[in-house]
């Protein structure tokens, strides 16, 4: 954009694919699946307060002082599930003899919550509470298949095996009420609020799931779930707003404004927790965090004490701007969001405190951005 002297934001639209273009395969023969693009950019713009920001940063830079603003903005689009095509997980579900569900996952949760999502899903399904939903993962005698927890992957392929495989249930236990309703199975519905079966029109009479799973042929209800689903391309805009101290080369970042598409979302509180740790991480990639050598090939950051981490003192409160864009590629419409916070917030960080220099001649600066490079970069300008 500098170098056509056009202006950043105009040349993003100037390539986005449109809204109405979707699905759209690329030259690379890759079908995105969904996406809004020009809406993640405008959202994050508008709760950034971009022309503000800009005015404010022309003050600035015409009354000369050393502290200087930098705006960043990125965009980005990326694949969850792959390796493109897609792939697959192991779920299953099945009714204990009290009335409870028991799901089983073969992916494993380790901070993602995943007992929590997937018991929403099961329930959601299922006509239950969450409460009722007790969660497997993690041991082999139990759950017989897993490809792992990788690639943003675990609600779209795991979640979507739950959901499946307990409408397959619910199906099954249809039937096995309609026998003990006497009734024709087209006319039983599942009642939530009731939590059982009952004939369409006659909520009186229901049966509940323990009656059902009683009557059930050698009293189990069960089903299992391993379809192949394609990936999808979740999608959003970072904007990183930095003052960039040009005499010692300090940078502070002060607001950090995300607009991430995540699909359908089934856990707001979940999702932006694992949007907070993936900004925080890529924060942290931009300004602090790098493996070094010595001359030798000693390695130079080998403890905390050396190593920078970045924590809660060096971050703003992150804004996070909601949006949603179902994917056709799994029945719940979710996509990953596991690593999107970190793939935006790098780039617009750093694009950040270039901007906050580039009126001193500065058009590089290599991450992490620590003081004594950016000293330096602007000394060489």
């Amino acid at each position: 954009a500098a170098e056509i002297g056009m202006d950043p934001i105009q040349l993003r639209r100037l390539n986005f694919f449109r809204a109405e273009d979707f699905p759209v395969t690329t030259g690379v023969g890759t079908e995105y699946d969904s996406g809004d693009y020009e809406a993640s950019l405008d959202l994050a713009l508008e709760a950034a307060g971009y022309d503000e920001l800009r005015a404010q940063q022309a003050r600035r830079r015409a009354d000369g002082g050393p502290l200087q603003m930098g705006i960043g903005v990125a965009t980005y689009v990326e694949v969850t599930v792959g390796p493109a095509p897609g792939g697959d997980e192991f779920g299953r579900v099945e009714i204990t003899p009290e009335g409870r569900a028991r799901i089983y996952s073969g992916s494993l949760s380790h901070g993602q919550s995943h007992m929590t999502t997937f018991s929403m899903i099961a329930a959601d399904r299922l006509g239950m509470e969450v409460d009722d939903i007790d969660f497997v993962q993690g041991d082999t005698d139990l759950v017989p298949h897993g490809q792992g927890t990788f690639g943003s992957r675990s609600t779209q392929l795991g979640g979507s095996a739950i959901h499946d495989a307990a409408g397959v249930v619910v199906d099954e236990a249809r039937r096995v009420a309609a026998d003990l309703l006497e009734a024709d199975v087209s006319d039983v519905v599942l009642d939530s609020e009731a939590g059982g079966f009952h004939v369409v029109g006659s909520p009186s009479v229901t049966r509940s799931w323990a009656e059902v799973a009683a009557a059930a042929e050698k009293g189990l209800l069960d089903a299992e779930s391993q379809e192949t689903r394609l990936c999808s391309y979740p999608f959003g805009t970072h904007v990183a707003v930095v003052e960039v101290d040009v005499e010692t080369g300090h940078v502070r970042l002060d607001r950090m404004i995300t607009c991430d598409d995540a699909g359908r979302i089934i856990n707001p509180v979940i999702v932006e927790g694992q949007r907070h740790g993936g900004i925080a991480q890529g924060v942290a990639q931009a300004l602090m965090e790098e493996v070094s050598y010595d001359a030798d090939g000693n390695p130079q950051t080998t403890n905390f004490a050396d190593y920078g981490i970045i924590s809660m003192a060096e971050l703003p409160f992150f804004e996070l701007v909601p949006l949603e864009t179902p994917t056709p590629n799994n029945p719940l419409g979710v996509k990953g969001i596991g690593e999107s916070g970190a793939i935006g917030s790098t780039p617009a960080v750093q694009s950040a405190v270039l901007d906050a220099v580039a009126h001193l001649g500065v058009t590089h600066i290599d991450v992490p951005l620590t003081p004594r490079k950016v000293w330096a970069a602007i000394q060489g300008a």
